[in-house]
């Protein structure tokens, strides 16, 4: 197998292909140049029209997983093509999700990390900005939410933890019933916490149906209100 059939497998790109490639062990870095063979037509990336012919391209570049201990970029010209509904649209590679300057595979890789480490202990890992991995856990995280399901949630379990050092907290609600967390907003729920407050916070939540049975409050003696 060649070199250029062995990158294009690895990185699973469908109908796109490796033109080439470009290792530099001083750099420390391998760039793979991709393209599409000519003639290529495309589904709208709006209302999924297939057989949309190329407008033109844009340049584009995304991070992707290291090549051993080196770090590795995909590069290529992304078509826009002219759809007769939705006009001239830029359409979706299979490797990255729109506007990300990553590969699916590397934002996979930082999901899993930042259940076991913070995020600026893992900008120190893969080499990039925090601010550029907390866009990708925010897009997941609200991706999440948005597909949350919680008609069935009946009890619900409230408190306050410290989200750095210093008096900086939030207050989270969780499932009593099912190892999950529903929702967490910065700052402390000040006591007494009556019944209908929590009413109030828990109605708005995406597919809440059920009216609350029971909740759990934990909370440190000294933000307790006489």
């Amino acid at each position: 197998m060649k070199d250029k059939e062995l990158f294009q497998k690895a990185i699973g790109l469908g109908p796109w292909f490796v033109v080439s490639y470009e290792f530099d062990p001083d750099e420390g870095r391998l760039d793979i140049e991709l393209d599409f063979p000519p003639g290529s037509t495309f589904a709208c990336p709006e209302c999924n029209a297939e057989g949309c012919k190329v407008y033109d391209t844009e340049k584009k570049s995304w991070r992707h997983l290291n090549f051993f201990q080196y770090e590795a970029y995909l590069h290529a010209r992304v078509p826009r093509v002219h759809c007769k509904k939705c006009g001239v649209k830029l359409v979706k590679v299979p490797w990255a999700r729109p506007g990300s300057g990553f590969t699916l595979l590397f934002e996979a890789m930082v999901m899993i990390l930042a259940r076991e480490m913070p995020v600026k202990a893992m900008s120190k890992i893969v080499k990039e900005h925090d601010t550029r991995l907390w866009r990708i856990l925010d897009h997941y995280v609200e991706e999440a939410r948005r597909e949350g399901d919680c008609s069935s949630v009946t009890e619900v379990g409230v408190d306050e933890t410290s989200s750095k050092r210093g008096h900086n907290y939030v207050t989270l609600f969780v499932d009593l019933e099912e190892p999950r967390t529903l929702f967490v907003t910065e700052g402390k729920v000040r006591m007494p916490l009556r019944w209908t407050d929590l009413e109030k916070i828990w109605s708005p939540i995406k597919g809440r149906q059920k009216p609350l049975k029971r909740s759990v409050v934990t909370w440190h003696q000294p933000l307790l209100r006489v």
